[in-house]
């Protein structure tokens, strides 16, 4: 980052009131100037999803902290243009998610998506997410280890359009230490449709299941099944290159 004091964005998506980035506001709060722009409510799984059918209501808590009734690439792009129209963030962090974001889930997760806007952007970007969250744990320790990341993120020498998806172990109240540079997973889910109907007689739906993960070497589940934090660095351009010059050089006719 540069000598002026940086500015970082925060959003997430379960809302700009929980623990996670509050827990980030206050600890990046003494290394850098820090906004919320958060969605105003839970957003989980609304991907990498922009609000076009409606108008968006943004509502000012204070000089610092904004709450937005849409997902959180609405939050990213809104904060570009309400607060950062004139310079871009140093940095876009979202999280600290309650709950894992880890190998195919990512392509659901709002917290990512987020990340995925600020590379689009040509921001540095930085998705974090605790496994095994449950309601009231500390994130206290989890938000150190962000800062840790923050103050040394020049070192990883990361292009803007290489983002990281950091997955941190359920907190057990003592500091993260351990981390280890992983690859995204694979996990497989066991999908249930559950089928209702309702007092009028019309049937509605739950989507449920429970993800079956491959323990891969070198994985994110793998690391954060072994209490280490994970670090994984993901880009958005999903162009499988071995298979383009496969189809190139190949003289292939359909």
């Amino acid at each position: 980052m540069a000598k002026r004091k940086p500015r970082i964005l925060l959003t997430n998506d379960d809302g700009y009131f929980s623990d996670g980035i509050n827990a980030l506001y206050n600890e990046l709060s003494s290394l850098a100037t820090v906004y919320i722009v958060a969605p105003d409510r839970e957003q989980s799984a609304s991907s990498h999803s922009l609000t076009l059918n409606r108008p968006l209501r943004v509502h000012k808590i204070d000089r610092y902290r904004y709450a937005i009734d849409g997902t959180p690439t609405d939050c990213v792009m809104l904060a570009m243009h309400l607060i950062f129209s004139k310079r871009k963030p140093d940095m876009i962090l979202s999280g600290i998610n309650h709950g894992a974001n880890m190998g195919d889930d990512v392509t659901y997760s709002g917290t990512v998506a987020a990340t995925i806007e600020g590379s689009i952007l040509g921001v540095p970007s930085i998705a974090i997410s605790m496994a095994n969250y449950e309601p009231g744990m500390s994130m206290e320790r989890a938000a150190r280890f962000v800062k840790r990341i923050v103050r040394n993120y020049h070192k990883l020498d990361l292009e803007p359009t290489t983002f990281l998806n950091i997955n941190l172990p359920a907190d057990t109240g003592r500091p993260y230490q351990k981390y280890e540079f992983t690859r995204q997973g694979v996990r497989r889910y066991k999908d249930v449709i559950i089928h209702k109907t309702d007092p009028r007689g019309k049937p509605y739906y739950w989507i449920g299941g429970r993800p079956k993960w491959q323990r891969i070497k070198g994985s994110d589940f793998a690391a954060v099944a072994n209490g280490v934090v994970s670090i994984t660095p993901l880009r958005l351009n999903f162009t499988d290159l071995d298979s383009l010059e496969r189809f190139r050089t190949g003289r292939i006719k359909l």
